[in-house]
């Protein structure tokens, strides 16, 4: 079994922000040589996420909103009494979930129709990682 990792660094231009990553993963995929396995792609932050989902632009405009409404920016979240005021970019984080694994098949991702993997950050501003971990043959 062959097993490959690596990882991708963002420094997002706003607080809450979305990016496809498909094409990065893709590339890190063919790289490792595994024909046939797993790739599990995770957020090593608690305030960011990764999710897989399509490109539409305003699909990703009702993703933000709908978790803007479940989780508003607000000053009065507990978590704030710490020090921090990102109390909203935690619980965005838990209803995104902080990793997928996709299917490897021939090389290459397995995906359905239009499926791409995006970052969802929800704290931004400042450099962050997410792991690309691949296994298989």
């Amino acid at each position: 079994m062959k097993s490959a990792t690596e990882y991708l660094w963002f420094e997002t231009r706003k607080q809450r922000e979305y990016l496809n990553i498909t094409e990065k993963v893709r590339a890190i995929v063919k790289k490792s040589g595994v024909r046939e396995g797993m790739v599990l792609v995770s957020a090593m932050h608690i305030t960011a996420g990764v999710y897989v989902n399509d490109a539409e632009d305003g699909l990703i405009q009702d993703i933000d909103e709908w978790l803007e409404k479940l989780a508003p920016s607000n000053p009065q979240y507990r978590h704030h009494r710490t020090g921090e005021t990102n109390g909203d970019a935690h619980l965005k984080s838990l209803l995104i979930h902080h990793e997928v694994i996709v299917p490897i098949t021939e090389g290459d991702l397995d995906f359905g129709p239009w499926q791409q993997i995006y970052y969802a950050e929800f704290d931004g501003r400042r450099r962050k990682r997410v792991v690309v971990k691949i296994i298989g043959e």
